[in-house]
């Protein structure tokens, strides 16, 4: 496995194990330095949101860059207040306008909308019918969600973007996303650094040489799990692609995934809409 390597999503559609996060990341030249710095340090998948308000400078990076269009993995979402049928198409239309492109690669639900994320499902299976998306998939999607959505889905996602480290490694989740061949997709992976300090994770650190950052990236793409650090300085842009050069063991694995407690930084879905 290498930077360049990809996992096949459920309708025959490559994706990058290992993407470039872009939440925070200011519009103008701050994300698109960082977007730049990835491409040349050999990343093809860029993750945004309309919700980022960066997708103008997204775009910006990937015309400038020498990298063709159709190597790089674009992923965005529909924010919350925009969903709904009609209201889901016409967002989808603003980011890609924004993107400056005619298809973009992934597009997300970003958080299940109660009483709208039906409506907004069949607008992304009318996307993805017309070829203006390449796939289409949800973000802090729980069971009870996927299960309520799939009762009238006629595409079954492709991705499932979620919280996911070692201390929210949902279990019950993952193997639901497993058994319906949902490819699942980590954000917060290096759970924005405040585990960085954790004497087990540390210890494995030191042992391979690598930092915790390193190696918390490293258990996702051993669990088969898409991930897509976020950073805007050259250094951890580069850092956080030398997770190809060594291997957890199983031993250490089980350390890591014993570490599951519920622990969550980001909002828990039921709660935050």
């Amino acid at each position: 496995m290498n930077i360049r390597s990809t996992t096949t999503l459920n309708n025959g559609v490559t994706m990058p194990w290992l993407g470039l996060g872009v939440y925070k990341a200011e519009e103008g030249d701050e994300v698109v330095r960082a977007v730049q710095e990835a491409l040349i340090a050999g990343y093809r998948s860029i993750d945004t949101a309309s919700f980022y308000q960066n997708e103008e400078g997204v775009g910006r990076a990937i015309a400038q860059s020498d990298v063709p269009r159709d190597e790089i993995f674009i992923t965005t979402k529909v924010w919350n207040d925009d969903q709904g049928y009609n209201e889901t198409l016409a967002a989808f239309e603003q980011s890609r306008r924004k993107l400056g492109v005619d298809v973009i690669d992934l597009y997300l639900i970003h958080w299940p909308v109660t009483g709208k994320f039906k409506d907004t499902w069949r607008a992304m299976e009318k996307l993805y019918e017309d070829g203006k998306v390449r796939a289409i998939g949800v973000s802090n999607f729980l069971v009870h969600h996927l299960e309520n959505l799939l009762e009238n889905a006629t595409v079954v996602p492709a991705v499932n973007q979620v919280e996911y480290h070692p201390w929210l490694s949902q279990p019950d989740l993952y193997d639901f996303c497993k058994g319906k061949g949902i490819q699942v997709e980590a954000w917060s992976p290096l759970t924005r650094g405040r585990k960085f300090d954790d004497l087990q994770l540390k210890e494995i650190a030191e042992r391979h040489g690598k930092t915790p950052a390193q190696v918390l990236i490293r258990w996702d793409l051993q669990n088969e799990v898409v991930t897509i650090p976020k950073s805007v300085t050259k250094e951890r842009i580069q850092a956080n692609t030398e997770v190809f050069d060594f291997q957890l063991s199983e031993t250490e694995m089980d350390v890591l995934n014993e570490c599951n407690e519920g622990l969550r930084f980001g909002p828990h879905p039921d709660e935050f809409v």
